[in-house]
Formats: C-alpha cells, sequence, structure tokens
C-alpha cells in the first residue's frame, strides 16, 4: 500500500488541527467581567442596603464566590480600571491618575483641548502598551475579547481586546453608551462567538451608576419617598438600573447557550457617598477610607466554583491572576495577586494594601511624586499614610473589623501598631520621589 502524498498528509494534519482547536474552543471557558463605576460597597441588596434594590447583582452574588471585603487599590476610575485589566498596583503599571499634569496658568477645560493634554495622554497608554493585560493574554491564547464601557487608555486595540467600542477618546467615547443606551454590541458579539465556538473575554464596564445622575422615571419614583434628598435619590435609581442591567447581560449568556461555561467576575473601581444638598459626592471617591476603596468582588463559575461568603480581605488585581489560573494560562511575573480559588492562598496572605494618587499626575513617569496616601489592612485593622500632597494630616489607624464606616481614629492610642504596620506597608512599597 502506498503511502499518501505530502499534500494529503498536509489536509489531514490541517482538518485534524482544526477539529482539535474547535473542540478546545469549545471546552474553553468565557469571562466576562462586570465593572460597575463609583458605586459605594454597601449600596447592594445583598450588602445589606435597606432601600437600595439588586436583585440581579444579588442573585449574582448568592452563586458566586463572594468576597464582601473586597478592596480596589486605588479610589479613582482610570488606575482602578488599569489595575484590575493588569493585575499590578498603579505605581507598577505607571497609570496613576486619571489625567496628565496640567501647565501653570492653563484652565483645565483649555488643557483637555490642548496638545498638552494629547501628549500626556499618550505617555499614560504608553505605560499600558508596555505591560501584559488580559486580552492580551486571552488573545495569545485563541480568545475574541469585547471592549465596553470606560477604557481610558487610547483605542480599544492597546489593551489587547480583539473588538470594542472606544476609539480614543479620554474615558469611553462611544462606549459609554452602553448599559444606558444599548446591550447589543454585547449581544452581537457574544452570539458571533457563539456561532463560531469560539471562546470570548467581555469587558462591559459602564459609566453606570458614576454621574450624571439620569434614571429612568420609574425607577426614580421608586426612591423619592425614600430620602429627603433628590440626589441621593437619584444616585440610588441609577444603582438599580445598572442592577437592571447585570440582568440584561446574563440574559443575553443564557440566550446564547453560554452561561453554564462563562466565568462572570464582578467588581466596583472605588465607592460613592452622594451628597444630599447637591450633585456630587461627599469623601468617598478619590479618598483612602473604605468608602472610595472596598468593593464586593463575586467570581461565578457553575459546577466549578463553588458558592460560598468570604470575609477575608482580597483585592482586585487579584482578578487577573484568578482568570489566567482558571484558563490554565501562566501568570505574568508581573502579577503579584493570588488566585482567589485558593482557599489557602487568601488565608495566609497577611495584607492587603494600596495607594491614592492625585487626580492629575504631577510626573507621569515617576509614581513616587504622584502619590498622596498609602494605606495597609492587617488583623482587622487600617492604617492610612499620608504625605505632603494629602489633606489628611497625619498617619490615621481604624480597627475596621468592628468599625467599618472608620469613625474611630485610634492612632494615639497605638504606636506600637502604627510603627509595625508603617514597617509592613514600606515594606511592600516605600516611595523616594526622584527631585526634578
Amino acid at each position: 500500500m502506498s503511502r499518501p502524498s505530502l499534500t494529503v498528509w498536509s489536509l489531514l494534519t490541517m482538518v485534524l488541527c482544526l477539529a482539535a482547536t474547535s473542540a478546545w474552543a469549545a471546552e474553553k471557558p468565557n469571562v466576562v467581567l462586570i465593572i460597575s463605576d463609583d458605586h459605594a460597597w454597601t449600596d447592594y441588596g445583598f450588602m445589606g442596603h435597606p432601600h437600595i434594590q439588586t436583585p440581579n447583582i444579588d442573585r449574582l452574588a448568592a452563586e458566586s464566590l463572594c468576597f464582601r471585603r473586597g478592596y480596589v487599590p486605588s479610589s479613582l476610575c482610570c488606575p482602578s480600571l488599569a489595575s484590575i485589566i493588569t493585575g499590578m498596583y498603579p505605581h507598577q503599571h505607571k497609570v496613576t491618575s486619571n489625567d496628565p499634569p496640567i501647565p501653570a496658568g492653563m484652565t483645565n477645560r483649555d488643557f483637555q483641548k490642548s496638545d498638552a493634554f494629547r501628549e500626556g495622554r499618550e505617555t499614560m497608554n504608553v505605560h499600558m502598551d508596555a505591560v501584559p493585560t488580559l486580552p492580551k493574554l486571552v488573545r495569545d491564547a485563541g480568545y475574541h475579547s469585547l471592549q465596553t464601557g470606560k477604557w481610558w487608555q487610547g483605542n480599544f486595540r492597546r489593551g489587547g481586546f480583539t473588538e470594542g467600542m472606544t476609539t480614543g477618546q479620554r474615558h469611553g467615547d462611544a462606549g459609554l453608551d452602553i448599559g444606558r443606551k444599548t446591550m447589543q454590541p454585547i449581544d452581537d458579539f457574544i452570539r458571533g462567538c457563539a456561532a463560531e465556538k469560539t471562546p470570548f473575554l467581555v469587558w462591559y464596564a459602564p459609566m453606570m451608576p458614576h454621574d450624571p445622575h439620569t434614571p429612568p422615571e420609574r425607577l426614580l419614583e421608586k426612591y423619592r419617598d425614600k430620602t429627603p434628598s433628590i440626589h441621593v435619590a437619584r444616585y440610588w435609581a441609577m444603582v438599580e438600573w445598572f442592577d437592571e442591567t447585570c440582568g440584561a447581560l446574563m440574559g443575553i449568556l443564557r440566550d446564547r447557550g453560554v452561561e453554564e461555561n462563562t466565568i462572570v467576575i464582578y467588581v466596583a473601581d472605588n465607592g460613592w457617598i452622594q451628597n444630599p444638598d447637591k450633585p456630587g459626592f461627599l469623601p468617598s471617591k478619590r479618598s483612602p477610607y473604605d468608602s472610595g476603596l472596598r468593593t464586593p468582588i463575586l467570581f461565578r463559575w457553575p459546577g466549578k466554583i463553588t458558592p460560598a461568603v468570604i470575609d477575608q480581605p482580597v483585592q482586585s488585581i487579584d482578578i487577573a491572576p484568578t482568570v489566567c489560573a482558571a484558563l490554565g494560562l501562566p501568570k505574568p511575573a508581573t502579577m503579584s495577586g493570588v488566585d482567589l480559588r485558593d482557599e489557602r492562598a487568601v488565608r495566609e496572605r497577611k495584607t492587603v494594601q494600596g495607594a491614592c494618587f492625585t487626580h492629575n499626575a504631577v510626573d507621569l513617569n515617576n509614581p513616587a511624586r504622584n502619590v498622596m496616601e498609602r494605606w495597609i489592612i492587617a488583623d482587622g485593622w487600617k492604617l492610612i499614610v499620608p504625605t505632603p500632597l494629602s489633606d489628611v494630616s497625619h498617619a490615621q489607624l481604624f480597627h475596621i473589623a468592628d468599625d467599618p464606616a472608620e469613625q474611630r481614629e485610634l492612632a494615639t492610642a497605638q504606636p506600637d501598631r502604627i510603627k509595625e504596620m508603617t514597617a509592613l506597608l514600606d515594606a511592600w512599597w516605600k516611595p523616594v520621589p526622584v527631585q526634578e
């Protein structure tokens, strides 16, 4: 019997490879990241809010490995999102602030139209180019990925996404239509991936409940009589509107037949305490307090991740390495977080920590010059250490295990504890600014 020709062997090899790739893609889990925007950790039904209704996120939490004490490293949108997608602290990926430095004598309005602004944002985008991101990692493993909502680092492709809505404006441009105006781009994308049996990653980061607080009247009516402040009522209604979009997203997964093989992850980028007297926030966003830093973190994967409620502190930098481990991808050396499915690793980690930075950077290449406060949590205690750029005048200590609202400052009574925790904080990162 004669041997098949080289051409026949090549065709057979191609067919077998395509079949194997198709089977592999069908088995690989999909990933959906749901990222709320300016949302306090208290403002969910499952977290005990007496008025806000979040039935869809509550259901997600009940079906998830639910970390009630999650933290973002920095309480500002741009650096927080950059940390979620890279698994790195802001001082590591260098995206520490929302915007570049404002030249002396220039108004913010003029600055955002200037060459200095565009050049500064490009520097920030280059920092993102230089590091691994989840979309880059899964792309190399055969995944398609979709960016929707908030995205600060230029065109969606710079983050490694294969498809997206944002083309390059400051924090989202067309991407900000997601949730508020439409969910169709996500449905179209998932439908296409399901038809091709291609594994996918979706970045769903709508500007919700972020201001402008413009909820549907039907939802606002539910909260008008629950608070004397129309501003608070609008914010509460925005949270429920965001929750409805999360329900719509889960519905898309069910309708397209991919819900069971999809890892759904939930986190908020930072907190928000609504000012009852006017639009805007009270100390929360941009602050080193739990009102700005704390968020629930949820992981849902039916049949693969057992639902449970965990009160051990974890971090949003843990999300990327957890996804890598779940997908069987090697964890880049740049990621210091842990696999949140690993109960022992979560339990044995002694501290979580982070740093808050100026809204406009002082120096785009030297994170140490932008830091306002560093913070660390250990054994139920939280230490905040300010720099001269901070409005916080001195080191502050809270026993957040018993005082989650941080109402009782205990630094004077605990000098030894402050010394011990400062040493741990310095061992993590001690900024040394480079002088001009």
